[in-house]
């Protein structure tokens, strides 16, 4: 399908016609101004549907008003839109139902919101340009805005609820729609995803996300096709189309760090005219002298102290999550190593989480060898960047470990981390390398996979017959290991070539055999044609599964 038979539809509901072009149309708000990136003819001022993100509206009104939302139950007899909520008899909360899209979760009137208080909490919210958003009526998939007022209307939800939303769309990149996206947009997107079937004909959908930036920077895009295949074949171009991340997420937790615990310092010197630094905050260029007559010169901006333990000198760094992150990266590596910066960002966050003492907002941790190294000047913008990248990224099921050199199973090496990136490797390939029994994760739990044991031992008792049958077919290739099998929460069974990844339902059901036969024969045929030959490898799978002779 083309833009044409899209912008044709929109017609049918009120649109007006944009001319055929290219697929990605994208727009980004950011110091007022609104960018917008769109095939030629179509502006950020046509009004494009909403589709589901009146359910972020209904979430930021929850939030705010603190609204006592019981989960929403699934009946025992699957209703229309349940599909998108829970099975049958089971429950699902608002910060679940927004990643999921479950629509009947936000119903105003399972909610108990009134038209009159939904106005008077969104009017003196919402500049001009966003007023629609103040009308309960048009909180609707059908109801059409520019993309610009939508932008604006994203920008108009307060801070607190911003960051509720974005913590419960994290799951939307890490084992949601924008699953296949997360190689090229890492954690730095908060969306809310959306599909939208136009009148002109079945096949006419176009689908895309809008909502923030981990920078808080309210962003749009949609294509041609569902939402999941936009994140899939546009990840990289969306990426590339976005301004560098710059600020920090408003509301991290902040770092207390002890520097230099391992070297007794002798004393700190105001530059340039090197008279001792007085004891409180530090501001502006300084000199730490260290007892074995060595010397390093940092800057800091207020976010260091200095201070004596038993008549010694001591300095302390507050710093902000990523900022600290950020400064590890730069004294442990080097930033410019793009996708290796990026894993060893997500592998010091995940360290320091496992590994330190969170009290009062902060995590405490020494500045040192047998912890983790921090530079004492400000971090650089590449570092930055590679935090950010992956923000909210965490291992989950193997501890976080980084050496400079080493071959030591479950344990980051920066030097073959390095080798993987320039031959051109992502972070993510480079963390399932160095961690096989991991797996990718937010902060809040959710998991890019859910490993199902029982699935991976039944392929490892059936690979050898699989194996023997196989042999003659032209481009199969035996696996060298059994592949790490992940619980499929939404959406059609799929294989992860490049992780040896597969993402499946369970083993219980002969269809469910035959999906696992299936994408065991995409990962063991990824390197023949035949290996995306959809019917030759179903053929095949059902062959596997009822016996070959």
């Amino acid at each position: 399908m083309r833009w044409k038979s899209v912008t044709a539809a929109l017609a049918l509901i009120g649109a007006p016609m944009v001319a055929e072009a290219a697929d990605l149309a994208i727009a980004w708000l950011q110091g007022g101004s609104v960018t917008w990136r769109a095939p030629a003819g179509m502006s950020a001022t046509d009004p494009v549907p909403i589709g589901s993100l009146w359910k972020l509206f209904v979430h930021a009104y929850a939030t705010e008003q603190r609204l006592d939302v019981p989960p929403y139950r699934c009946g025992a007899t699957r209703q229309p839109g349940e599909e998108y909520c829970c099975g049958p008899g089971e429950s699902i909360d608002l910060d679940a139902a927004l990643a999921k899209s479950c629509g009947l979760a936000f119903a105003p009137s399972r909610l108990d919101i009134t038209p009159d208080a939904w106005q008077a909490f969104w009017a003196p919210r919402a500049p001009a340009s966003a007023a629609w958003v103040a009308d309960l009526q048009r909180m609707a998939p059908e109801t059409t805005q520019p993309v610009a007022d939508i932008l604006h209307a994203i920008a108009a939800v307060p801070p607190a609820a911003r960051q509720a939303a974005q913590r419960a769309l994290l799951p939307v990149m890490v084992n949601g729609y924008g699953h296949d996206a997360l190689p090229f947009l890492g954690g730095s997107l908060r969306v809310k995803t959306f599909t939208w079937s136009l009148p002109h004909g079945p096949d006419t959908r176009w689908g895309g996300a809008a909502g923030w930036r981990v920078d808080g920077m309210p962003l749009w895009f949609a294509a041609n096709g569902a939402s999941r295949a936009v994140l899939r074949e546009h990840g990289e171009a969306i990426a590339a189309a976005l301004p560098p991340l710059v600020a920090s997420p408003e509301g991290e937790p902040c770092v207390m760090v002890d520097f230099f615990a391992r070297y007794p310092v002798a004393g700190v010197d105001r530059l340039p005219d090197r008279t001792p630094a007085d004891a409180g905050t530090l501001s502006g260029r300084y000199r730490v002298r260290f007892e074995n007559g060595n010397a390093l010169v940092f800057t800091t901006a207020g976010d260091m102290q200095l201070d004596s333990v038993a008549g010694k000198p001591r300095l302390r760094g507050r710093f902000g999550l990523t900022e600290y992150l950020a400064r590890v990266i730069d004294r442990e590596a080097d930033a410019n190593e793009v996708e290796a910066a990026r894993a060893l960002a997500i592998v010091a966050r995940s360290w320091l989480i496992e590994n330190t003492r969170f009290d009062g907002g902060c995590w405490h941790v020494e500045d040192s060898s047998r912890a983790q190294r921090v530079s004492a000047n400000p971090a650089t913008a590449a570092a930055r960047q590679a935090v950010l990248f992956g923000h909210g990224l965490v291992l989950h099921g193997a501890p976080a470990r980084y050496r400079l050199a080493t071959d030591a199973p479950g344990t980051l090496s920066w030097r073959d981390a390095v080798v993987r990136s320039r031959s051109g490797g992502r972070f993510d390939e480079i963390l399932a390398e160095a961690f096989p029994n991991a797996v990718l994760g937010g902060e809040g739990g959710e998991r890019e996979c859910h490993r199902l044991p029982d699935v991976e031992q039944w392929i490892t008792r059936m690979a050898p017959r699989w194996h023997r049958a196989l042999a003659d077919e032209p481009g199969f290739e035996p696996l060298s290991r059994t592949p790490t099998v992940c619980a499929l929460s939404h959406g059609n069974p799929y294989a992860d070539a490049a992780r040896q990844r597969m993402y499946v339902r369970g083993v219980r059901t002969p269809d469910e055999r035959i999906a696992i036969a299936h994408e065991y024969l995409h990962l063991a045929f990824r390197f023949h044609p035949r290996g995306a030959d959809e019917t030759f490898v179903e053929r095949l799978a059902r062959q596997l599964e009822e016996g070959l002779p």
